[in-house]
């Protein structure tokens, strides 16, 4: 168990490496007695002007009192953070709980050479989730009006501050819990630090490579003369002990000989010798690594230790690093031309940005895009993926103008919530797809150090397409699709025309189509591709033409056998002259070809006029449909997320508080009937009233109580819902009909031990429906929804999500299960009321998110009928809540 902050024990979860407004990185920590000297040294350094600003006098040096108030806090009603940079402290934030249990002043101090990197914001937010941790819900401060800058944080933090001016000072107070305001800030400010800390590394504006050899064949040799030959234009710097020159230019024997500062250091060395570059990295001031050197997380525990040390170095002195066992990065902006990586050659230019994570995956990743002539923007290898994620990278992309689609193939996923988040705000605007192996999540890739799901199969696929993803099963795949999104226009709807110089092949594509939801609306199959090249083009272009045309046709695929006289060049020029005219998507297949020097998988043509071809029809297809699916997710209202009407969170807060007093470690508490009906009271949430009873009397007191008629019903899990097996007994009108039932049902189950009973008032009749939701350690809050029986029983037919949910996003989920249709009338029975089921999915999912704490919730049945929808029994079990990976606070993960 962790230990709990308040019990004098120092709370190591409060640490976190952060990455600062400018892109560096530094480290926050509680403050610790032995930070005494530090602090003064800290409070010396400080000008005059600061030091009045934070204490309203000047102070020369802090008395030893003051050190030890300042240093020595209890974690609990006293805490207090510092930011540090190679050990030195950048700057403190701390509270004070007043008389008021539930307000705590603030207060903060940044050294003068670092104001400006948004140290004061990252102070903020995590006083604010350790005080939220605490019990407190409001911060106060007292600040001189000339402290411009410290005003500035509390009123762009999002927060509804509350400002008073009295005897020359500025009093403030604020709510602390989360709002909508405060989140999208501190995304804002997120995502600006470290989109910057990423271009940073792809745009460096100068290089170093340490390890850099003369034998040829090395991983030294060839980064040195990859960088060189893709003519980066910064100064380039070659780092060996052992060598004066390298690559015709001046080599020097260590990174602290060269005379101008360095950006990026590209290390290729023994994994034994890593740790000491870092230091010569830190001390030389660079601000970023690409870490080619093997040895780490894939060589065990040993490994995985040094990788975490050589992660917590580089932060810890202001740098991000990409790997170990990184492939590299590339960079194909003119102005940059960075090939710092493996690839013989620097990548042709393009708007397709890629990442992947190890070198394994990474080369076949490359060598496809090259494959397919597929033009990159930029392209990350992250390796065992230690610091710099996919995350980072869409951060970076969603802002960078030469990037218009996003490709990831991902192994293992450190920060699913967050990627959730990202992933679907980049998507509103550029294409991302992601190939993920099957097992991903739920096992371990070699050099990866991330936490493995519990959640039900599907739910790390559903979180995904929840958020816009294409997802893809291959690397081909991948291509298929980005070679689409890359350089063509979205398809604004599913229809679609075939063109075709064959009937058969025609017939087939249209059958494949629609298989994958398209809408064929027109099939052309006579045009005549052997006219000879004078007469063929121009017929084939006037009815591709006429069909972009019409407002049924949103994009064509053209499948065709090969022609005489014509090249595939000569058809592609048509196809791409139309598609750009028309603002429609046109994809190729060429089949047929059986001359290996005719290249038709990939992009064919003349840059920006480029038509994605293929040499199986199915694939176009496919991928194909996959865009088109993209399209109308983008194009639909993706609604708000909005908190259902009459939910308490801070009342569900401070009960969960008090039923978890008594539960330790990893032990979970189930909740009983009664404290089940008040925590769900408090998002609006009821359950069927029920009453247990011992005796046939009292079973008659409990129904009068209840209202005629009731259900009589076992308690016993496997049995309470099962009519089959003689557990459930219905609409029973009165007392004598319930003394026999009862008697009746005992005789019944008396084989399975004799289980106890239970009354419950009749629900409406409807169709039965099941929800559940969990806490799980990589995905965080999970629900699912089913259709209760052998729908979920048997075929594990269940819609999963991860909350937090839109309006559109709980709409999709009761339509999710292939059972669903039921609900909407089958087979002559009446549709139940949907919107009744959203609305519980709804509070269900806020309540979820809200509260870790919550482990399990299991409704089952939940009764949908023409009007409302009932639950009939709930099953709530609690423990102490984990550590979320997208918490109320910005921190990398490591």
């Amino acid at each position: 168990m962790v230990d709990q902050p308040g019990d004098g024990i120092y709370p190591e979860h409060w640490e976190a490496d952060v990455v600062l407004r400018d892109g560096g990185t530094a480290h926050l920590r509680p403050i610790h007695p032995t930070d005494a000297d530090a602090v003064q040294a800290f409070h010396t350094g400080q000008s005059q002007n600061s030091i009045y600003m934070r204490f309203f006098a000047f102070k020369a040096r802090l008395s030893s009192k003051e050190l030890k108030r300042f240093t020595e806090v209890d974690y609990r009603d006293r805490v207090a953070f510092v930011i540090t940079i190679g050990g030195e402290i950048m700057g403190i934030g701390r509270y004070d709980r007043l008389d008021d249990p539930t307000e705590a002043e603030v207060a903060f101090n940044i050294a003068d050479a670092h104001q400006g990197r948004g140290i004061g914001s990252i102070l903020l937010e995590h006083l604010a989730a350790a005080a939220h941790e605490n019990g407190i819900r409001r911060f106060s401060a007292e600040v001189l009006p000339e402290n411009r800058k410290m005003l500035m944080v509390f009123s762009d933090a999002g927060y509804d501050v509350k400002r008073h001016f009295d005897d020359g000072v500025v009093s403030l107070e604020f709510k602390i819990d989360p709002t909508e305001k405060s989140r999208a800030v501190m995304e804002s400010r997120e995502h600006r630090a470290e989109a910057r800390s990423v271009r940073d590394l792809l745009a460096p504006s100068s290089v170093a490579v340490i390890g850099a050899s003369r034998k040829w064949g090395t991983v030294g040799y060839q980064l040195l003369e990859h960088i060189i030959e893709g003519g980066f234009p910064g100064p380039v710097y070659a780092i060996n002990p052992e060598a004066l020159e390298l690559a015709g230019m001046l080599s020097f024997a260590k990174l602290s000989d060269v005379p101008d500062p360095v950006q990026l250091a590209v290390i290729a060395v023994p994994y034994e010798e890593v740790s000491k570059v870092v230091d010569d990295c830190a001390a030389a001031g660079v601000k970023g690594l690409v870490v080619a050197s093997a040895g780490f997380a894939d060589d065990g525990e040993r490994g995985l230790a040094r990788q975490r040390d050589l992660v917590r170095k580089a932060r810890a002195n202001g740098m991000r690093v990409i790997g170990p066992a990184s492939l590299g990065i590339v960079n194909t902006h003119p102005e940059v031309s960075l090939n710092a990586s493996m690839a013989p050659a620097l990548a042709r230019r393009g708007s397709l940005g890629l990442f992947s994570q190890s070198a394994a995956i990474g080369v076949s990743l490359y060598a496809a895009s090259s494959r397919r002539r597929m033009g990159l923007s930029t392209f990350l290898s992250a390796g065992n993926r230690a610091d710099v994620s996919g995350n980072d990278m869409m951060q970076f992309w969603e802002d960078d103008p030469d990037t218009a689609a996003v490709g990831l193939y991902l192994e293992s996923i450190g920060n699913p919530r967050k990627f959730s988040r990202l992933a679907r705000r980049l998507a509103r605007t550029k294409p991302v797809i992601v190939a993920k192996s099957e097992t991903m999540g739920l096992r371990l890739p070699p050099g990866h150090a991330v936490r493995t799901t519990q959640a039900p199969a599907g739910a790390l696929d559903a979180m995904m397409r929840q958020s816009g993803v294409i997802r893809v099963e291959t690397i081909e795949q991948l291509m298929d699709v980005t070679q689409i999104v890359a350089g063509q226009p979205l398809p604004a709807g599913p229809g679609l025309a075939i063109f075709s110089n064959s009937l058969a092949l025609g017939k087939v594509v249209a059958d494949s189509a629609s298989a994958h939801g398209l809408g064929v609306e027109q099939i052309v199959t006579d045009v005549d591709l052997d006219a000879g090249l004078s007469l063929a083009l121009p017929a084939l272009r006037r009815r591709l033409q006429d069909t972009l045309a019409s407002d049924t046709v949103h994009a064509v695929v053209a499948a065709l056998l090969p022609a005489r006289g014509l090249t595939v060049e000569n058809i592609v020029e048509v196809l791409a002259e139309c598609s750009a005219s028309a603002g429609k998507p046109v994809v190729a297949a060429f089949t047929g070809i059986l001359d290996p020097s005719v290249y038709v998988e990939g992009m064919v043509g003349d840059t920006g006029r480029a038509v994605p071809c293929f040499s199986n029809a199915g694939a176009a297809v496919a991928a194909l449909a996959a865009v088109v699916r993209y399209s109308e997710w983008v194009a639909r209202d993706q609604g708000h997320f909005v908190e259902p009407d009459g939910c308490d969170p801070e009342g569900a807060r401070v009960q969960l508080e008090a039923l978890l007093r008594d539960v330790t470690g990893e032990q979970l508490k189930q909740l009983d009937p009664g404290a089940t009906a008040s925590l769900l009271g408090h998002y609006g949430i009821e359950v069927l009233p029920s009453a247990a009873f011992e005796s046939a009397e009292q079973a008659v007191e409990a129904a009068d109580s209840l209202g005629w008629p009731v259900a009589l019903k076992t308690t016993e899990p496997a049995l309470r819902h099962r009519l089959d097996l003689g557990g459930v007994r219905l609409d029973i009108q009165d007392p004598e009909s319930l003394r026999q039932n009862i008697e009746q049902m005992r005789r019944a189950l008396a084989p399975y031990g004799s289980p106890s009973l239970e009354l419950q008032s009749m629900a409406p009749v409807g169709q039965a429906c099941t929800f559940r939701a969990i806490e799980d350690p990589l995905l965080g809050p999970v629900i699912s929804f089913g259709l209760a029986g052998d729908a979920v029983n048997l075929l594990d037919d269940w819609a999963h999500r991860v909350p937090p949910l839109s309006a559109a996003d709980v709409k999709d989920f009761i339509r999710g299960p292939r059972a669903a249709r039921k609900l909407f009338g089958y087979q002559g029975l009446p549709a139940v009321d949907v919107a009744a089921l959203e609305e519980l999915a709804a509070r269900l999912a806020w309540m979820k998110d809200n509260h870790p704490e919550i482990a399990l919730v299991d409704f089952n049945p939940v009764l949908c009928g023409s009007r409302g929808a009932s639950i009939l029994a709930a099953d709530i079990r609690i423990g102490n809540p984990a550590q979320r990976t997208d918490s109320a606070r910005r921190a990398m993960l490591g």
